[in-house]
């Protein structure tokens, strides 16, 4: 007979799919972390963060223009509106990406300067730290679901062998949660420091 998981106890089934939830998120966020993380190459994504003032309000650089990399050390950023030019170019340069964009009248042009060895280094740095901060954010997340079991089990919603299982069942989650994002922080640095 299989042993019931987590999941399948009626008490905890809320508990488990917020967990896991919760996790894939925490997950997903570090994902986007490392898109947006700098290599030697140029992405569309480098510019994910940098906000224009436009229209009167913040808006995000991808709904006032097209961003393109026709190049591995280049993008390009053509404005909806040509009259936005300046405030894109702008935002790029005060989002403190260490970035010089260029404009010549129609569309911005920004190089990607080559990283050097000390800034690879740096990047492979806060690579570690956003890494450690998303590990946390599971371990908190683990800490929430083993105190739901522990609140069960006081109010007698749950078995002793139950909640020895649920247990065991969180940390199998948490380990293959940060399994999967010390992989995917291991390629991308691997990445950043290739040249």
């Amino acid at each position: 007979m299989a042993q019931p998981t987590m999941a399948a106890v009626p008490a905890l089934k809320d508990s488990y799919a917020q967990l896991k939830s919760r996790m894939d998120k925490a997950v997903d966020d570090f994902r986007k972390a490392l898109v947006g993380t700098r290599t030697g190459r140029a992405s569309v994504h480098m510019l994910d963060g940098v906000t224009v003032e436009a229209y009167g309000s913040q808006m995000a650089l991808n709904q006032v223009a097209t961003v393109h990399s026709p190049e591995p050390q280049l993008i390009t950023v053509q404005p909806y509106d040509p009259s936005q030019l300046g405030a894109i170019e702008k935002a790029i340069r005060t989002a403190e990406l260490g970035f010089n964009p260029m404009n010549d009248g129609k569309i911005i042009r920004v190089p990607i300067p080559p990283l050097t060895e000390e800034r690879r280094k740096d990047m492979v740095k806060h690579l570690h730290k956003v890494l450690e901060e998303h590990r946390t954010a599971i371990r908190n997340i683990r800490r929430d679901g083993n105190e739901a079991i522990k609140k069960a089990l006081k109010d007698k919603k749950i078995t002793e062998d139950e909640s020895k299982r649920s247990t065991d069942e969180i940390q199998k989650l948490t380990d293959a949660e940060i399994k999967k994002m010390e992989e995917m922080c291991a390629a991308k640095e691997k990445e950043v420091m290739e040249i």
